[in-house]
Order: C-alpha cells, then sequence, then structure tokens
C-alpha cells in the first residue's frame, strides 16, 4: 500500500542503495555542456528535474532540453520543477535549440517542456517551431518529443504529430490507483489516449512511455499499465526508480532491486513491446541516441519477420 504523504510536511528519507548511488559530475565536458546551455539561455530537465544521470549524460554532450521556460503550471508530487506562474514564451528559444544541437553535434535531440495550462494550446506551437528549425539546421539529427499531456487543449497532439518528431513520448509515470497522489493534476485514460491518439494519426512515428516505481504500486498494478500501453501500440517502455529530489516531495515507498527491474523487462518484452529498458537509473532520455537506433533496427528487424 502507497504511504500518502502531506506535501506540506517533510518526508523522511531511505538511505539509497549501493545501485542507486552515483558520482558528482567533474568531467571538463560536463562543465561545457553547462556552459553552453547558460550561454544560449536554455533550460535542460537533466538540472530542473535533478536527474541521478546528468554527470554521465553531459560529459558525453548530451542534454534534455526543456523548452517553454523553467517553471510548471501543475505540481506533481514527485517532481522538483518549480510551479508557479510562467513567463511569456520565448520566440528564440527554438533558435537557440537549433545552435546548440548543431554545436553538440547531436544525432538524436530529446525536447520536452513544463506543462503550461495557462497557453491555449499548451505550448504545443512551440514544439512545432522547434522541429521546424532542427529539420532546417540538423536534417540528420532524429527529434524526439517528450510532451505534457495537453488536457483539454484541442488540436495540441495533432498539430505535434504533423511536425513528424521520429519519437513521440509522453509518461505514464505511474499506475493509476496512485495518480490523485502522484500526478494529481493529470490523468491516467487522458495520457493513454493521447499515446493511442498519435498511433492513430500517424502509426511511423515511434511512441513511447515511461513508469516510476517503488511508489507503492504493485508488480500486478505494473503489469497492468504495461497491457494498456500495448493496447495503444505504444512501442517503447521505460521503467526506473522513483527518487524523491527533496524533503517535500512524495516519500520512496521502497528501492525496487535490479531483479525486480530485469523481471519487469521480460515481461514488457513478451508483451510485444519493441524495445525496454528497466533499471534503477533508466530515465525517459537515457541513452535516447542509443536507444533509438536500436527502436528503428527492432522495427525493421520485426517487419522483416511479417510480424
Amino acid at each position: 500500500m502507497s504511504k500518502i504523504h502531506n506535501l506540506n510536511e517533510k518526508a523522511p528519507r531511505q538511505p539509497k542503495p549501493a545501485w542507486i548511488r552515483v558520482k558528482a559530475p567533474t568531467s571538463p565536458e560536463y562543465h561545457a555542456t553547462r556552459r553552453l546551455m547558460r550561454d544560449l539561455k536554455l533550460n535542460t530537465v537533466c538540472e530542473e528535474a535533478a536527474c541521478p544521470n546528468i554527470g554521465e549524460c553531459w560529459s558525453r554532450g548530451h542534454a534534455t532540453v526543456m523548452i517553454l521556460g523553467d517553471t510548471c503550471t501543475r505540481a506533481c508530487a514527485f517532481c522538483n520543477v518549480k510551479t508557479g506562474k510562467p513567463n511569456v514564451v520565448d520566440p528564440l528559444e527554438p533558435e537557440h535549440l537549433a545552435t546548440a544541437v548543431a554545436e553538440l553535434g547531436l544525432e538524436h535531440v530529446v525536447i520536452t517542456s513544463v506543462d503550461r495550462d495557462d497557453l491555449p494550446d499548451g505550448g504545443a506551437a512551440q514544439f512545432v517551431k522547434c522541429i521546424a528549425r532542427l529539420r532546417e539546421t540538423s536534417p540528420k539529427t532524429t527529434i524526439e518529443v517528450l510532451t505534457p499531456d495537453f488536457l483539454r487543449k484541442e488540436g495540441a497532439i495533432e498539430a505535434v504529430v504533423v511536425a513528424r518528431p521520429d519519437v513521440y513520448n509522453h509518461n505514464l509515470e505511474t499506475v493509476p490507483r496512485l495518480y490523485p497522489t502522484v500526478r494529481p493534476g493529470a490523468r491516467y485514460f487522458q495520457s493513454l489516449r493521447l499515446l493511442d491518439r498519435v498511433k492513430q494519426l500517424n502509426p511511423s512515428i515511434f511512441t513511447k512511455s515511461g513508469l516510476m516505481v517503488g511508489l507503492g504500486e504493485t508488480p500486478s498494478e505494473v503489469q497492468q499499465v504495461m497491457d494498456d500501453l500495448r493496447a495503444a501500440d505504444v512501442d517503447f517502455l521505460t521503467i526506473g526508480q522513483y527518487l524523491q529530489p527533496t524533503p517535500r516531495h512524495i516519500a520512496v515507498d521502497s528501492f525496487v532491486a535490479p531483479d525486480q527491474f530485469n523481471a519487469y523487462a521480460r515481461i514488457a518484452r513478451a508483451k510485444g513491446f519493441l524495445l525496454v529498458s528497466s533499471s534503477p537509473l533508466t530515465r525517459s532520455s537515457y541513452f535516447a541516441a542509443e536507444d533509438f537506433f536500436k527502436l528503428r533496427a527492432a522495427r525493421e528487424e520485426r517487419l522483416a519477420k511479417g510480424r
């Protein structure tokens, strides 16, 4: 049973097991990536969400850019991104993103954003502009978007799909039972419908979704989410350990052992996902470039087998 945490109180922290600990970033490449993001006034989910893999990814020159500002209109219990009234959308953001991708020489880029419930289209137009500019400046770079749910934003999903990202990612984050506690501003079936809608509109676009575990979910609930995602024809599933960003966020219910992550991966593959990444440190954008090429190869192999 999940431990429902009052967010006005400080949640106790469990000590991290050895398999979840990472070294502090120190490499010159990490600092060069950080300087580039600052110079171009770009936000990254790597920093804002306190990703444990930031040192490794930035040392390889990979950063996940977070467009539409650094302030979210929602307050999810797990997320470290600040909540409040966002600033106006930066018209230069697509150009700055294109410059960063070119300077880093990225073969694959992941673009995400805060929730912008204050905008009529939820920020979809900015995603479209970023994709269009990247197609002009870095035509060989494949593009992955990780969008909000665009709740009650008619036409937003369709606009992003028409822009033809190579991968459309939207994370379910947790099991339906925990949504009121973990993701109160979202709706589980709205997120599922988004993923299903993308496939209806353009079956060639890879779809992807992710789960955090360690929030009090049961293995059977995780498997039900897998079934729901496969019913929506989702191609790629990521599963990672939830880590409490600060004492003000919802507490970790349990640290899931690596063997359980391996078991989830085996079950998910058996259910028909083209690709599965399941480990304590897995995050949506972790090794996204390498995973994209694996994803494309897996589809080609399945098509060759006529399945």
